[in-house]
C-alpha cells in the first residue's frame, strides 16, 4: 500500500509544482480568503510570533494576510510562513495559498517551510500533498522525516514508513520513536514495538520521560502489564501521564483489577494532580471489580477535587455503579448531571431497562442524536419487557435513521423479533442485509433455537459456514441447539466438534463447555467426560454439566466424587448444581445426604430453595415411601404444588398403594391438566392393582366421555448420515412407516431367534 502511494506521489509531483507555480500573485490569493476583518499593521517579524503565542491560529493568519496587502511582503521570512501555515492546519484552502505563496516568494527552498507545509496538509487531510512535498526534498531533516511520519493513520504504512528510515540511515530521535510506538496497539504490532524499545535502549534518549510513558501505553494497550509495570519501576522520573498510562491498562483487564486500584491509591499517595482520566479508569477498575465500597470513596474524592460533574466521568461512574447492582446510585449519578452527551443516554438507557422507551424519547428531547449503541440498549430493553409495538416502532426508526447498515442493530432485531415468537420477522430482517456477518447468523441461529425450530437452526448454521468463518458463538449456538433437540441425530454433534478443533475452537470456553452439555444432555456420558477432562480451566457450567449428565444416568457415586471436587477447587455451585445433586440423591434413595444437603442451601451457599429443588424432594422422599411427608413439603412449596409434584407424588401412591391420597392427588391434576392422560392411566392402574374393577371402568369411562387418549410410545433410532439425514427416525409399536421397515423387521425377528438360543 505504502510503496503505490510513493508511486503515485511521484507522478502527480510535477503536475502540482506546475500548477501552484502558474498561480497568481500570491497577494491577490490571499485576498480570495473569506475572513476579511480588518486589524493594525505589526512588524512581521516582531509582533506576529508573539500575537501568535496569545491569540487564536484564525488571528494569526489574518495579521499575516493584511501585511500582504499593505505591500509588506519583503519582510516575510520562513519563521513568519510557518507561523501562517500553522495557523491554517485546519483550512487546506487557506493553507493552499499559503502554500503558492511560499512557491512564488522563493521560501521553499527552507527546510522549515516544508515541514509545515506537510503538517498543515497532513492536519488538514490531504496527506497525498505532504507525501508529495516530502518527495521533492533533497535532504529531509529528521523533522522531516517525522512530521510526515505522523500523517499516516494506519499501523502497517507507519511501520513502512519507519522501515524505510532505517533503511536510510536515519538517525531516529524521541519523536520518531514517540509516533511508531503510538501505533503499537495489539498483539499484532507487539513483535514492531518490541523492535522500538530495542532500539530505545540503544539509543542516547533511553530514559527520556517522554519515551518511557510512550512504552508504558504501548505495553498496555497491547495488554502485557507486566513488562508495563517494569517500565515504570525502572523509569528515574514518572509523571501524570506515567502512572495513567500503567491505570489504564490495569483497568480494562478483569484480572487486573485490583493493581489498578492499587495504582491510583498510589498517585493520590504521591499527591500527583489528578484529571479525569485517572478518575475514569478507577471507576472501570471498580465496576469490573464489583467493588462498590472503594468506588464510592473514590467517587467522594472525585467531587472533592472537582471533577463530579464531569461527563466522562460520571458516564463511567453509573456504569461502576450498574455494574455493582446499585442501580439506583447509578440513576442519582445521571439525574444530577449537567451536560448530558450520547453515551450518558446511552448507558442509562441500558441500565435502567424497564424505561429505556422514556428514556430514549427524552434523550430526543434533549437533541441528542442516538449511535447504534443506544439502539442495541433500547431494543435489548424493549426486548426484555416484550414491548411489541415499541419494539416495531424502534424498528422504523432504525429503518429511517439508516442504522441497518450496523450488524450490531440487526442482531438485536433479529433477537427482539424471535424472542417475540415472530420468527417470520427475524427472518425478513435478516434476508434483507446486503452483507451478512457470522453476528448475524449466530443470531438467527439462537432464534431458531429458542422457537423450538431446532432443525432450521441447523440448517442455518450449515449455510453459515458455507458463506463465512463461523466464531465460538457460532458453535456455542448450534451446539446448545443439538443437545436441546432429541430428535437431531448425534452425528450432527460430532460432526460440529471435529469441525471446530480444525478451526482451533477446541479449548475456547464457550465452545468446550457446549460441547460438554451437549454430549451430556444427549447421554453420551464417555464423550462428556473426556471433554471435562480436556477443558484447562474449569468454570462453574462446566461442572454443573457434568454433573447433571452423571446425575441423569443415575451415577450417584460420580455425582457426589465431583461435586466434592468441584467445592475443592474453590468453585461455588448455583442452583442448576444442587439441583442435579439432590436428583441423584433422590433416584439412589439417598434420602439423608439429600435433606442435609437441601437444609444446607440457603445458610452455605446462599441460594433459596426454588419450586424445582421442592419438586425434586418430594420426588425423593415419594420414591422411599414417605407419602404424608412429601405432602407435607408440598404444601410448603413455593408459589403452591406444581405438575411436576403431583405427578411423582401420584406415582408412588400408585407404587405404594396409598389409594386415598391417589384420589386426592388425581383430582388435583385432573383440574389442571384435564386433557392430560396420565392421572387418569395411573389413577386406573392404581384401582386394577387393589382389585377395585368398577372404579377402573368409571376412570376409563371418563377418559372416553371427555376425548382424553392416550398418546403412543415412541422411540428414536440414529439411521442416517450427516449428508443425508439430519434428524433421527421416530417408531412406535407395530409402525412400518419407515422405508427399510421390511429390513427392519427381519433383523428383529433374526435378533428374537438368536436371543432364544442363547
Amino acid at each position: 500500500m505504502i510503496t503505490r502511494q510513493f508511486r503515485y506521489v511521484s507522478n502527480q509531483r510535477s503536475a502540482a509544482l506546475k500548477s501552484l507555480h502558474s498561480s497568481k500573485h500570491a497577494h491577490q490569493l490571499l485576498d480570495e480568503s473569506p475572513y476579511s476583518n480588518s486589524t493594525p499593521h505589526f512588524p512581521v517579524n516582531h509582533s506576529l510570533p508573539n500575537s501568535s503565542r496569545v491569540n487564536p491560529p484564525f488571528d494569526t493568519f489574518t495579521r499575516f494576510r493584511e501585511l500582504l496587502k499593505s505591500g509588506q511582503d519583503y519582510d516575510i521570512d520562513e519563521v513568519t510562513l510557518a507561523l501562517a501555515l500553522k495557523a491554517s492546519c485546519n483550512n487546506s484552502r487557506q493553507g493552499t495559498q499559503v502554500h503558492k505563496f511560499a512557491i512564488t516568494s522563493g521560501l521553499m527552498s527552507f527546510i522549515t517551510v516544508s515541514n509545515s507545509l506537510m503538517n498543515m496538509y497532513s492536519k488538514s487531510g490531504h496527506f497525498d500533498k505532504a507525501l508529495c512535498i516530502f518527495e521533492g526534498l533533497n535532504d529531509p531533516s529528521i523533522v522531516s522525516w517525522n512530521t510526515l511520519l505522523s500523517g499516516f493513520q494506519k499501523s502497517e504504512e507507519v511501520f513502512n514508513f519507519v522501515s524505510r528510515m532505517n533503511l536510510n540511515g536515519v538517525a531516529f530521535d524521541a519523536v520518531t520513536c514517540i509516533t511508531a510506538l503510538s501505533f503499537c496497539f495489539d498483539i499484532e504490532s507487539l513483535p514492531f514495538g518490541l523492535q522500538l524499545h530495542a532500539m530505545v535502549l540503544k539509543s542516547a534518549f533511553d530514559g527520556a520521560l517522554n519515551v518511557g510513558n510512550a512504552l508504558i501505553t504501548m505495553y498496555s494497550r497491547c495488554k502485557r502489564l507486566e513488562d508495563a509495570q517494569r517500565m515504570l519501576e525502572e523509569m528515574p522520573n514518572r509523571d501524570l501521564i506515567s502512572w495513567t498510562a500503567i491505570l489504564s491498562g490495569y483497568s480494562q483487564e478483569e484480572s487486573y483489577g485490583l493493581e489498578a486500584i492499587w495504582t491510583f491509591i498510589e498517585m493520590v499517595k504521591q499527591r500527583l494532580y489528578l484529571d479525569n482520566v485517572p478518575f475514569t479508569a478507577a471507576f472501570s477498575a471498580c465496576g469490573l471489580q464489583k467493588n462498590l465500597e472503594v468506588g464510592r470513596q473514590i467517587h467522594g474524592l472525585c467531587i472533592k477535587e472537582g471533577y463530579g460533574l464531569h461527563v466522562s466521568v460520571c458516564n463511567v461512574l453509573m456504569s461502576m455503579y450498574a455494574k455493582c447492582e446499585a442501580v439506583e446510585d447509578a440513576k442519582l449519578v445521571f439525574t444530577g448531571m449537567n451536560e448530558r452527551n450520547v453515551i450518558s443516554w446511552t448507558t442509562m438507557i441500558s441500565i435502567d431497562e424497564k424505561y429505556a422507551v422514556q428514556h430514549f424519547n427524552d434523550m430526543r428531547s434533549d437533541y441528542v442524536y442516538p449511535n447504534d449503541v443506544t439502539f442495541v440498549g433500547l431494543i435489548h430493553g424493549i426486548t426484555i419487557g416484550k414491548l411489541v409495538k415499541e419494539g416495531q416502532m424502534v424498528h422504523a426508526c432504525c429503518v429511517k435513521g439508516n442504522f441497518l447498515s450496523k450488524s450490531n442493530v440487526c442482531s438485536s432485531l433479529i433477537t427482539m423479533y424471535a424472542t417475540f415468537e415472530l420468527i417470520q420477522d427475524s427472518i425478513k430482517v435478516f434476508e434483507e442485509l446486503e452483507s451478512r456477518e457470522i453476528a448475524l447468523w449466530n443470531a438467527l441461529i439462537s432464534g431458531y433455537s429458542q422457537n423450538g425450530m431446532f432443525l432450521e437452526a441447523l440448517r442455518v448454521f450449515l449455510s453459515a459456514v458455507k458463506e463465512c468463518k463461523p466464531d465460538q458463538y457460532t458453535f456455542g449456538s448450534v451446539l446448545n441447539t443439538i443437545g436441546s433437540c432429541g430428535h437431531i441425530s448425534l452425528k450432527c454433534g460430532q460432526w460440529c466438534h471435529l469441525h471446530l478443533i480444525k478451526v482451533g475452537f477446541a479449548t475456547d470456553p464457550i465452545v468446550s463447555n457446549a460441547l460438554l452439555d451437549m454430549y451430556a444432555k444427549r447421554g453420551s456420558i464417555f464423550e462428556a467426560r473426556k471433554v471435562f477432562n480436556e477443558i484447562p480451566q474449569k468454570i462453574q457450567s462446566a461442572w454443573t454439566s457434568i454433573i447433571s449428565a452423571h446425575a441423569r444416568h443415575g451415577d450417584y457415586d460420580s455425582v457426589i466424587a465431583l461435586f466434592q471436587e468441584m467445592k475443592n477447587q474453590g468453585v461455588k455451585p448455583d442452583s442448576i448444581t444442587l439441583l442435579s445433586v439432590l436428583t441423584a440423591c433422590g433416584r439412589n434413595r439417598r434420602i439423608d445426604t439429600g435433606q442435609r444437603l437441601f437444609n444446607s442451601m440457603l445458610p452455605e451457599y446462599q441460594i433459596k430453595p426454588c419450586s424445582k429443588h421442592y419438586s425434586c424432594m418430594v420426588d425423593m422422599l415419594a420414591r422411599a415411601g414417605r407419602l404424608e411427608e412429601a405432602e407435607r413439603l408440598m404444601g410448603c412449596s413455593p408459589g403452591g404444588p406444581r405438575l411436576s409434584m403431583l405427578k411423582s407424588l401420584l406415582w408412588a401412591c400408585r407404587t405404594h398403594g396409598d389409594v386415598e391420597m391417589g384420589e386426592r392427588v388425581a383430582d388435583t391434576l385432573m383440574e389442571m391438566e384435564p386433557n392430560e392422560a396420565g392421572p387418569y392411566v395411573l389413577m386406573s392402574n392404581l384401582y386394577a392393582e387393589q382389585g377395585k374393577w368398577e372404579q377402573v371402568v368409571k376412570v376409563r369411562k371418563m377418559m372416553s366421555q371427555k376425548g382424553v387418549k392416550k398418546e403412543v410410545g415412541f422411540s428414536w433410532v440414529d439411521v442416517g448420515e450427516i449428508n443425508t439425514s439430519l434428524s433421527l427416525h421416530g417408531f412406535s409399536s407395530g409402525d412400518r412407516s419407515h422405508l427399510q421397515s421390511e429390513e427392519t423387521w427381519k433383523m428383529a425377528e433374526c435378533l428374537g431367534l438368536h436371543m432364544k438360543l442363547w
